[in-house]
């Protein structure tokens, strides 16, 4: 493996590491201080909220100014949130934690981006393996994290938090000394209105012909996922009575599947399957844990469902951001992927809040039904295209960027 692969891909499990210390207990700790499901809800959305406005405002720049400088500004403020979050002794320090990690703590969107840029002359079949490999290091990342963060949390909740700073700055290091910049761009460089408040881009990225599809199909898995991740928490809480060490390690199995699948299964469908295929295969995985998340009473069930949603997850994702990143070209490749963030930042400003709503207000389980309603209108739309043309790319051959 070059070398930038592997460091790209050791920035995104150190990431991910301290990321996902901190998500089996931020809901518990905001409860313990008096907030609401709804105000959990709130908390956590503030977060994508931040991100959904800066988000490609930091793609645009770092394909002006460059990846590596941008990823340090980001990575350094993911620093500065989780130690906020370490000494955090009320709600407002907890949400302060939140926007400030949000605001320039675009990691994933530039690390894409990077990897967009060193494997922009590969094959497709290459190009969705490296995604594929970016997955399983994000999965590596989150099989550790959780467990380690929910155990850590019964004893204190600032230990996760600092121990996850210390981790990010890790990531600075690496990124400071590993990393070698890919973008030599001269073309001006203007910020407007819209690079803030990003409605242009999503229009015009949903106006392109060749992105319109995918792009949707992104929206509604991402919509989906985050309606259970951002409240599998609170709902192992109130639906199957569980503390944050249960919740890490629902969330451990999660990365452990995904490991599994990401290096054993993925690179050997990858070589036998389409893109449509292995597409199919993940939406048929999703709509399975959805469903049973409706009905389940077990905790040791949890695992089953978390399986499913695990391989789901697993396929989809590095599926459509490969079909994303090839549809692209390197000057707008930052800009277009902040966009693909931004949907996903913005289906987690409104899926903490109204899961917090359906947990408190209908019953937990409903999470599941509700994933089922925002799912199936891209299962549905992607059947019907196929039969008329292929909606994802049928085979993998090289491309000009």
């Amino acid at each position: 493996m070059k070398k930038e692969y592997l460091t790209i891909y050791l920035i995104i499990f150190t990431e991910v590491l301290g990321w996902s210390l901190i998500l089996p207990f931020l809901p518990y700790l905001a409860t313990d201080l008096g907030a609401s499901p709804i105000a959990v809800g709130i908390i956590v959305a503030s977060f994508s909220l931040c991100q959904f406005i800066s988000a490609p405002i930091i793609g645009k720049l770092s394909d002006k100014f460059g990846r590596k400088p941008l990823l340090l500004i980001s990575q350094f403020s993911t620093v500065v949130g989780f130690i906020l979050l370490g000494v955090a002794n009320s709600l407002f320090i907890i949400l302060l934690s939140r926007v400030v990690d949000g605001l320039l703590g675009s990691n994933m969107t530039l690390s894409r981006a990077y990897l967009g840029d060193i494997i922009r002359h590969e094959d497709k079949k290459t190009q969705t393996k490296a995604f594929g490999y970016m997955s399983t290091a994000f999965g590596i990342g989150f099989f550790v994290g959780p467990a380690l963060g929910g155990y850590l949390a019964t004893i204190d909740y600032s230990i996760p938090s600092f121990l996850a700073a210390g981790i990010s700055g890790i990531t600075l290091f690496m990124i400071f000394f590993l990393l070698e910049e890919t973008v030599t761009n001269d073309k001006e460089f203007k910020i407007s209105r819209n690079d803030f408040i990003p409605i242009k881009d999503v229009v015009e990225g949903f106006s392109n012909p060749t992105l319109q599809l995918v792009l949707f199909y992104f929206l509604s898995f991402v919509l989906s996922f985050s309606l259970i991740t951002a409240n599998l928490a609170l709902f192992s809480e109130y639906q199957l009575k569980v503390g944050p060490d249960t919740v890490g390690l629902y969330l451990m199995f999660v990365g452990l599947i995904r490991i599994l699948f990401q290096l054993i299964f993925f690179p050997r469908l990858v070589n036998v399957m389409s893109r449509e295929k292995l597409f199919i295969i993940g939406q048929i995985s999703l709509v399975l844990a959805f469903t049973q998340i409706i009905f389940v009473l077990s905790g040791w069930y949890m695992f089953v469902i978390m399986g499913f949603f695990s391989i789901g997850a697993g396929i989809i994702r590095p599926t459509l951001t490969s079909e994303i990143s090839s549809k692209t070209d390197i000057r707008n490749r930052g800009k277009i992927m902040g966009v693909a963030d931004s949907l996903q930042s913005l289906s987690q400003i409104f899926t903490p809040v109204i899961g917090g709503i359906f947990i408190e207000v209908v019953f937990p389980g409903s999470l599941g039904l509700f994933a089922v309603i925002i799912f199936l209108p891209s299962v549905i739309i992607f059947f019907s295209n196929r039969w008329k043309k292929p909606s994802l790319s049928q085979k993998y051959q090289s491309t000009p960027d």
